[in-house]
C-alpha cells in the first residue's frame, strides 16, 4: 500500500535521553510517566495525566475557538494521548491524524477509535510529517513536558501549509500560584515537575517560525477542591476579565493557548 502523501516516514523511534549526571533527563522522565499513566488508567483525563476537570475544560476551550474553522481541511494533533480532540475533529467531519510518543496511549486511543484515524508514534520534536501537510495543527499538553518549546513549535509551525492554523497550550509560568510554587521548590533545592510557559516567549517563537495572526487566549481552570466554581471564571463576563483588564489574565489564568495562522 502506498504511504499516505503526509508521511515522510511511518514511525521513528527516540533513544532515551539522559542528563549530564547520566539520568534521564527532564523529558525522558516524563515519557515514563505518560507510559504509566496509560498503562493504569482508562478514562481519557487519566490516560493523559489529567484531571478530569482539566480535560473538560481544554475541550471546552478547543470547541470554542476552533468553532467555525472549515471541517474539510486535514488536521494533526501532536501528543494525542487517548485521542479526545482526534474523535472530537472526526465527529465534525474533519480528517485528522492522532502522534504520541507514548505507545500505550496510542494503543487505547486506537481502541476508542470509530472512524479509523491513523495513529503514529512519533516525537513531536521529531514529526515524521512533510512540511505543509496540514490545514490545521494541534498540540495541548505537550510543552510543559519539554525543556524547552523552541524544537517542538518549529516543528508543529513547519508542518501547517499557507492559511493553515495552529493551536498550542501551556501551562502559565506568570500565573501567581506558579511563581510561589516554583520559589518554593528554589528555596528547597526540588526539581521542577512541570515546565511553565512564559505567553508573550511561545508567541514569539510562533512569528519567528512564520506564524502571523497570533493570539494569547487565558484559560483558568480551578484546582480539585474548587471545582464548583470552574463554570464561573469561564462566563463571558470573567472572559472579558481576564482579556481587558491589566495583569488579570496573566496572574490568574492556570494556562493559556496560542493560536496563529500560516500567512
Amino acid at each position: 500500500m502506498p504511504a499516505p502523501r503526509f508521511w515522510t516516514r511511518y514511525t521513528i523511534s527516540v533513544p532515551p535521553e539522559t542528563s549530564k549526571n547520566h539520568g534521564p533527563s527532564f523529558e525522558e522522565r516524563w515519557r515514563r510517566r505518560f507510559e504509566k499513566f496509560a498503562e493504569k488508567s482508562d478514562d481519557d483525563a487519566g490516560i493523559g495525566g489529567w484531571s478530569s476537570t482539566g480535560l473538560q475544560v481544554r475541550l471546552r476551550t478547543f470547541a470554542r475557538l476552533w468553532s467555525g474553522q472549515p471541517s474539510g481541511g486535514l488536521w494533526l494533533d501532536a501528543g494525542c494521548g487517548a485521542g479526545t480532540y482526534c474523535r472530537f475533529l472526526r465527529e465534525r467531519g474533519a480528517p485528522v491524524v492522532g502522534i504520541d510518543y507514548s505507545l500505550p496511549s496510542l494503543l487505547k486511543a486506537a481502541r476508542r477509535d470509530q472512524f479509523g484515524i491513523p495513529w503514529v508514534n512519533a516525537d513531536v520534536t521529531r514529526l515524521p510529517v512533510k512540511p505543509g501537510s496540514f490545514d490545521g495543527v494541534l498540540c495541548l499538553g505537550v510543552m510543559q513536558a519539554l525543556a524547552d518549546s523552541r524544537p517542538a513549535v518549529s516543528e508543529l509551525c513547519g508542518a501547517v501549509r499557507p492559511g493553515g492554523y495552529i493551536f498550542v497550550d501551556a501551562l502559565n509560568a506568570l500565573c501567581i500560584p506558579h511563581v510561589w510554587e516554583r520559589a518554593w521548590r528554589r528555596l528547597r533545592k526540588v526539581p521542577m515537575h512541570v515546565r511553565y510557559e512564559k505567553p508573550h516567549r511561545l508567541s514569539q517563537l510562533m512569528r519567528e517560525n512564520g506564524m502571523t495572526d497570533i493570539r494569547c487566549h487565558w484559560v483558568p481552570i480551578m484546582p480539585g477542591r474548587l471545582q464548583r466554581l470552574q463554570g464561573l471564571v469561564e462566563t463571558p463576563f470573567s472572559q472579558w476579565i481576564l482579556r481587558w483588564v491589566p495583569l488579570a489574565g496573566r496572574c490568574l489564568s492556570h494556562a493559556f493557548w496560542v493560536t496563529a495562522r500560516r500567512a
